[in-house]
């Protein structure tokens, strides 16, 4: 990576954007970093993860949402970016069931406004989110980047699997270098509060029950690939000297799983989850459960194959569980002065 490469950033207030926003600036990069401040959560935290980038000299914000296309276009020609990482999107499975308008707004209409922006003006790498999500239902594992993936159970994996399609078509046309990062349950301090470890550590502190969808079941319990946010930050910096080139036969687009290799029990997560914050005040804690049916869009499992991008980059995820969750929990009650 040239340390005085323009890097444009959508998404950067929010859990991904921030993290590697941070950096980036403190590898000497230059940031335009772009965020909405949407309300789907805690805009406080927002605008806390915006308080330590504007620290930096190199970091400018600009308070813009990518579904507005002259706005988008307008920032492009204005700062020129070398490279761009589209991290903007509306998040979230079950939230897209009830309110699927904007997920159109931001995730199909957003990234087309992105992929046309690096149309006429070009860049030298598209990095943008996808998700493991894609991979709905299926039932072979580890998932593979060349599995099918034609079938998402979700809204939200459907918007993520046109926008590789998408990207696909803008790499062909317009020979724009696009990589497309499915992510897996990533978790981490100042992450975003809708999320499983998040929002049970918060029902804890109000003397609430956390609600586990997975009908008690815990012979055949839900697994997920919890992937550390240092992890996901260190895998998208590693790509980005590293777009794909163009072939005969394919286009200058590459997809990549980043996740953790390691698929865990939910169950065995909540515990891990238990202990960390037991460690973290000093005392024994115990959440108090409720078991309900897996909710519609949920799936039993994720877990990635991590190949492609150890070949490409020669890296793999690797923070354990409980390393990450203790880094959570001690973050938590440090910036929300729990006892």
């Amino acid at each position: 990576m040239v340390y005085n490469d323009i890097i444009l950033i959508t998404g950067a207030a929010g859990f991904i954007g921030y993290f590697l926003s941070k950096r980036l600036l403190e590898q000497g990069c230059r940031v335009i970093g772009i965020d909405n401040i949407n309300d789907y959560y805690d805009i406080n935290l927002k605008y806390d993860r915006l308080k330590n980038l504007q620290s930096y000299d190199y970091f400018t914000f600009i308070k813009e949402d990518i579904a507005d296309k002259e706005k988008i276009f307008n920032v492009f020609k204005g700062y020129k970016p070398n490279v761009v990482i589209n991290l903007a999107a509306q998040a979230g499975v079950r939230y897209s069931i009830e309110n699927p308008d904007v997920y159109m707004h931001s995730n199909i209409i957003g990234f087309f406004n992105i992929l046309e922006a690096c149309r006429y003006y070009p860049v030298e790498h598209l990095i943008y989110a996808s998700s493991s999500s894609v991979y709905g239902s299926n039932k072979k594992v580890p998932f593979e980047e060349t599995d099918f993936v034609d079938n998402p159970v979700s809204l939200y994996a459907a918007t993520k699997k046109s926008n590789e399609l998408m990207a696909h078509t803008y790499s062909h046309l317009y020979k724009i270098p696009a990589s497309g990062l499915r992510f897996f349950t990533v978790y981490g301090p100042m992450g975003r509060p809708d999320m499983a470890y998040f929002s049970f550590t918060d029902k804890y502190f109000r003397g609430e029950p956390i609600k586990i969808f997975n009908n008690g079941d815990f012979e055949h319990d839900l697994y997920r690939d919890f992937t550390y946010i240092d992890d996901i930050v260190e895998g998208i910096i590693r790509l980005i000297d590293k777009p794909p080139a163009a072939t005969d036969d394919s286009a200058a687009h590459k997809i990549y799983n980043i996740g953790n290799n390691c698929p865990i029990k939910l169950m065995s997560f909540i515990n891990a989850l238990e202990n960390a914050l037991s460690n973290s005040l000093g005392r024994k804690v115990v959440f108090e459960k409720i078991f309900e049916p897996i909710k519609a869009g949920d799936v039993p499992a994720t877990y990635a194959s991590t190949d492609r991008l150890h070949v490409t980059v020669g890296f793999r995820p690797k923070t354990s569980i409980e390393e990450g969750l203790q880094r959570f929990t001690d973050w938590y009650v440090k910036y929300y002065n729990v006892k």
